[in-house]
């Protein structure tokens, strides 16, 4: 029989409860609501789509809490049980791309990459599959498996994925993106990577001419542009291009201060072994000892 009206609607009070406190940065208090929400579903459920939607939704907001708190088996299991609600249903394959987009998540917070890998691979022919298909979701998954590839020394594989997703962005959403710079930057660091220069040149321009224009000089991601436009330059010969990055990417990273530390000693340490190349120790030596005094605080 259908999901009882009144049992329903407790439901959804319970998952909207959970949304509220979680805005609000309650993740404890939110969890213990959606854990409400998901036990009135399995005391109520039944072979209807009624039950099973509150079911899967019920046990999907659980899991996007346990992955916020850092709970990734929990959450693993959430959506494992989720995805078998919707067994053998062609007409969800939106729904069902989500959950093992998320599943995939869960599998990476537990640093098992092959499962990571599995989930988004499938959450991708699903996203693909739907009517009309999910091109935006296969973009930020394509890029997720990209990092994952190069992170496994796979170069062409990473290139192929990258690339995937850097054709859909500029259809989807222009090249005149924040996200769309994003992956312009991953690409250009497989193909700096794989050596060719050339082409991790014209990546790591593009991202840089988009975050400057979207995001300013006085941003993070404009200034990792920077660093890596002139590491891309320096295998093209163009140092003294090059340095002026590299300059533009430390005095960005000095203003951030302490909060990027780890991009600040990163940034310095490739310009201040770029200035002994050139024969300026003197200057390398000021910079390393100013920057050196920025970390102690941290």
């Amino acid at each position: 029989m259908p999901l009882d009206t009144a049992i329903a609607n407790f439901i959804q009070l319970m998952l909207d409860r959970a949304e509220t406190l979680r805005t609000k940065g309650n993740l404890s208090e939110a969890l213990h609501t959606a854990n409400a929400a998901v036990e009135k579903c399995e005391q109520q459920l039944g072979p209807d789509l009624d039950h099973i939607e509150a079911f899967v939704t019920s046990l999907e907001r659980r899991a996007d809490l346990y992955l916020e708190l850092g709970q990734f088996v929990e959450a693993a299991d959430d959506l494992k049980h989720a995805i078998d609600q919707l067994d053998n249903r062609p007409d969800r394959s939106g729904q069902v791309g989500r959950l093992y987009a998320l599943l995939g998540a869960a599998y990476d917070g537990q640093e098992r990459p092959e499962k990571a890998i599995g989930a988004w691979q499938t959450a991708v022919v699903c996203f693909e599959k739907n009517e009309p298909p999910m091109l935006m979701d296969v973009a930020a998954l394509t890029n997720n498996l990209g990092f994952m590839a190069k992170a496994s020394g796979d170069l062409g594989k990473a290139e192929d994925y990258f690339l995937r997703s850097l054709e859909i962005m500029h259809a989807e959403a222009g090249a005149k993106h924040e996200e769309t710079a994003s992956v312009s930057n991953n690409l250009g660091a497989v193909y700096l990577a794989a050596g060719y220069f050339d082409q991790a040149r014209e990546m790591h321009m593009m991202a840089l001419e988009t975050r400057r224009e979207l995001l300013g000089e006085n941003h993070p991601d404009t200034a990792q542009s920077h660093n890596n436009l002139a590491l891309a330059l320096l295998q093209t010969g163009d140092r003294a291009w090059a340095r002026r990055h590299f300059e533009k990417a430390l005095a960005g990273y000095e203003k951030l201060g302490t909060t990027f530390a780890e991009d600040l000693e990163s940034v310095a340490s490739n310009y201040c072994d770029f200035l002994r190349e050139e024969g300026d120790a003197s200057l390398a030596d000021l910079i390393a000892g100013r920057v050196k005094e920025v970390l102690a605080g941290v």
